[in-house]
């Protein structure tokens, strides 16, 4: 599978969920220098509750149910971020997408350094999206 079209199944979760649970402020796929074959998937979301480990859940439920229990073999992780961390805040104000993917590569985020990343989503919860 290409990562076009991976990504372009992680938009439809991306919009699948959205529609059901409330938008995000952050759905992005993160390939780490130091995991190459497996991607990170970056959610930020302000309908999601303290309860990180329910929230993982509830992500690998949706994926096995909406694109199969293939797509989990991969993904390295997900990670289920604050939506007002700084790090979030940031990337909001510099890519602004909703459902249209930016790639980005050869960056830092959250620390970790990015061969390739697919934002999917990143705003400000209830902020309109240029474009």
């Amino acid at each position: 599978m290409t990562p076009n079209e991976l990504v372009d199944k992680f938009v439809a979760l991306e919009t699948h969920i959205a529609g059901r649970r409330g938008e995000f402020a952050l759905f992005a796929l993160f390939l780490r220098e130091d995991a190459p074959e497996r991607w990170d998937l970056m959610i930020a979301a302000p309908w999601i509750g303290p309860d990180r480990d329910g929230a993982v859940k509830y992500f690998v439920d949706e994926i096995k149910s909406f694109l199969g229990p293939d797509y989990l073999t991969l993904l390295s992780r997900i990670v289920i971020i604050d939506p007002n961390e700084t790090a979030v805040e940031k990337l909001n104000r510099a890519i602004h997408v909703d459902h249209n993917p930016a790639e980005v590569r050869d960056s830092n985020f959250f620390g970790l350094a990015i061969k390739q990343a697919f934002i999917i989503t990143s705003k400000r919860p209830g902020a309109p999206v240029a474009g």
